[in-house]
């Protein structure tokens, strides 16, 4: 972080340099630290630069020069999506800065940081990653700028983009540029994208239409000679010949020496059977083809979707002018004793000294908790953690979590006793997977669960009920609360389970997340239909009241989801008031980089299914008024929101059925002091000031008409700022 602790340590100079946009804190839930103190274990000597000045290189030069590379993040978080609101607003905190400070960071932070790197150090090699950069990887809608922005990698003009979790590929990255190798010739480490001329000599390309026709999907070929079992996506496949695989990559680097475990035994039998596509990529459509047709870019984001499983994954490529970015196939997911390893490295668990009392708000939420696991199959369409850490649940040993609680009794200043969460990207994926290696090496599937849950998923939840009943027995620990998200449609496969979180690990309301309640949308979020929250909350009711407590659900819901319509929001709002929820917040969607729901909101075409000219149209609540008027229908209860929604429900010729006192309406009626507000409010007319004839009355209206209001984020002419404009020039103080 500094000279002095570089003088400390008896330092000359950093082997590598990370710069983050956040605050750094030593702690496992924090990015740059896993990063750091993995890289630690490995032997070099790692420099932090958090939150840099951006305006100038100068603060790129607090450490020196790095004597093999520059690692470049956002953050934990992407830096658009933490400095602008739903509704393109510029926020004015960040829970990742010191006193939850906003302005810390700059727009596009990845971008903006590499140019200053190479500005200080011209020559140095640049490696990005984090989740901004893990899903800009190829050509995507950017919600900010309402356009499809081209990779990351052109942007930035970095060497090498790391996607979804690090460790594994970053360990050979970086002892390959320690023995000298140029990072331009680096093209082969899993998990990695880089630019090209063309494509690798060697590689077969097959177009991307092959692989997903117009009207039919082809099948995926099996890598398995004799495939006895099959997932639903991997029927009536061909077996292709060995020279083809293009999984099959050699692991060059052991985090740590260990025995040989059952899922590595496993790995090893898939390595050894594997019969695929060894130098065969696909040619997704260009960035200029993408950027002008919708229906080329949902096709594109389909490709990109399926070619996710690291088993079975193709290299993708994606010309961009007369360049490309190439993406390697996903990096082998790390197995129990990795993690392990991971999660077990040196922590201090606290931030940085140098920000004294400050208060990090991100830190102090988490400062309890634990990461038992990493991936979701769930493969919402409005979440990216599919896109950054993959299907594949990941998880930790019930050894290395105890440690780690362990460790939390003795580091963390203040500690009480209690747990703030087991959990991860969903609360009740630990172990599990797929139970056939062969299904779970073939599949494509963009989820396990929906709209069913597979038949070839292990839903069975006792080694969550072991860990949960071995953290209980942990000495000094007085409660251990469970605060992830829990998937209930799993849930409800082992009722045991939810009988140990209702007794046990609930401090009298649970977070659930149903996102809504009709149908059209719940498919377009690819989430399960009602009936299986009711049986959950049946289920929890049930044993709640059996152990004697009064627990209570707290409904999370989003609203303007793509294929949602108004009558899906006030048939939401109607469930909402007859079992009596009042919800204090509410998001309203937020379309984030190459998330299938955020295709879906860009191209307004079904890219759920096969993508045709005709496809499936989608309805899409797009403009400030209608993203409005339904986040104001989740909160009927509001009166500041009943103007905006009976004008709705008049509209859809509602109001004499939902506007009234009695129990069935979702409104009340407007009331006399309501009409005088609003008579007040419309003297307030633009035209007033202009009194006179009627002449000069029609001359102000025709004047008025000549000059239409600024459009959204632009700047009007006098100069004032009304919603946020997205600076084009951020170096500039």
């Amino acid at each position: 972080m500094s000279r002095k602790e570089m003088k400390q340590l008896g330092w000359d100079s950093c082997d590598i340099i990370l710069v983050t946009g956040d605050a750094y804190v030593d702690h496992p839930s924090f990015g740059m630290a896993v990063i750091g103190r993995m890289l630690e274990v490995q032997g070099f000597r790692v420099g932090i630069i958090a939150q840099p000045d951006w305006h100038s290189k100068d603060a790129f030069m607090q450490l020196g020069k790095p004597n093999l590379y520059f690692g470049v993040t956002a953050g934990n978080m992407d830096s658009m999506i933490n400095r602008y609101t739903a509704e393109r607003r510029l926020r004015h905190d960040d829970a990742y800065t010191p006193n939850d400070e906003g302005g810390k960071r700059p727009d596009r932070a990845v971008t903006a940081y590499t140019q200053r790197c190479k500005e200080a150090y011209k020559g140095v090699p640049i490696i990005i990653g984090g989740i901004e950069a893990s899903l800009r990887r190829i050509a995507h809608y950017d919600y900010w700028s309402d356009k499809v922005r081209q990779s990351v990698l052109f942007d930035s003009k970095a060497d090498l983009l790391i996607y979804g979790n690090a460790e594994r590929p970053l360990i050979e990255i970086s002892h390959r540029i320690a023995q000298g190798e140029d990072v331009k010739t680096i093209t082969d480490v899993r998990g990695s994208a880089f630019l090209t001329n063309s494509a690798l000599p060697g590689w077969t390309g097959i177009d991307s239409r092959s692989v997903d026709k117009p009207g039919k999907i082809d099948p995926i070929p099996s890598p398995y000679q004799d495939l006895s079992e099959k997932c639903d996506t991997a029927k009536d496949q061909d077996v292709v010949d060995e020279a083809s695989d293009v999984t099959k990559t050699a692991q060059v680097i052991q985090m740590t020496p260990h025995k040989s475990t059952p899922q590595e035994e496993r790995e090893k039998r898939w390595i050894e059977k594997s019969k695929a596509w060894s130098t065969t990529y696909i040619n997704l459509p260009t960035f200029e083809q993408v950027k002008e047709n919708k229906i080329l870019y949902a096709h594109a984001s389909r490709i990109f979707h399926q070619e996710v499983n690291p088993t079975s994954a193709k290299a993708l490529m994606q010309k961009h002018g007369n360049r490309a970015i190439w993406l390697n196939p996903p990096a082998t997911p790390l197995e129990e004793s990795e993690m392990d390893g991971v999660f077990g490295l040196p922590y201090a668990r606290v931030p940085h000294p140098s920000y004294g009392n400050a208060k990090i708000p991100a830190y102090d939420m988490i400062k309890t908790s634990i990461n038992i696991m990493r991936g979701c199959f769930g493969g919402c369409t409005f979440c990216s953690i599919t896109e950054h850490e993959g299907r594949i649940i990941q998880s930790r040993s019930q050894e290395s979590i105890i440690n780690e609680i362990e460790d939390i009794k003795l580091k963390v200043p203040g500690f009480t006793g209690v747990i703030s969460d087991l959990g991860g990207p969903t609360a009740n994926m630990y172990k599990l997977r797929c139970k056939s290696e062969k299904a779970e090496a073939t599949c494509r599937k963009p989820s396990c669960v929906w709209p069913t849950i597979c038949g070839h998923l292990d839903t069975d939840h006792t080694p969550t009920i072991e860990l949960y009943r071995a953290a209980r027995k942990v000495p000094g620990i007085k409660k251990v609360l469970i605060a992830s998200g829990v998937r209930y449609d799993l849930a409800i496969e082992d009722p045991e389970y939810i009988k140990e979180l209702a007794t046990h690990h609930v401090g009298g309301y649970l977070k659930i997340a149903p996102e809504h309640t009709e149908e059209g949308p719940l498919n377009k979020m690819m989430k399960p239909g009602m009936g299986s929250y009711d049986k959950f909350k049946e289920l929890f009711d049930h044993y709640s009241k059996v152990a004697g407590k009064k627990q209570y659900l707290i409904p999370y819901f989003i609203s303007a989801h793509p294929g949602t319509t108004d009558m899906d929001m006030i048939n939401l709002a109607m469930w909402l008031k007859e079992n009596d929820f009042k919800l204090d917040q509410v998001q309203n969607f937020y379309p984030s980089p190459l998330a299938n729901a955020t295709t879906l909101y860009h191209t307004e075409i079904n890219s759920l299914r096969n993508v045709k000219r005709n496809s499936e149209s989608v309805s899409i609540p797009k403009g400030t008024i209608q993203r409005r008027l339904h986040k104001a229908i989740l909160r009927y209860h509001d009166p500041a929101n009943w103007p905006i929604i009976r004008e709705a429900l008049i509209k859809m010729g509602l109001d004499k059925t939902l506007i009234g006192s009695k129990a069935s309406c979702l409104v009340p009626k407007e009331t006399r002091a309501e009409v005088l507000t609003r008579n007040a409010n419309k003297a307030k007319s633009p035209l007033k000031g202009n009194k006179g004839t009627a002449k000069n009355q029609g001359k102000a209206a025709t004047n008025n008409r000549r000059k239409p209001k600024p459009k959204f984020g632009t700047k009007p002419a006098n100069g004032k700022q009304g919603l946020t404009r997205f600076s084009t020039n951020q170096f500039q103080k």
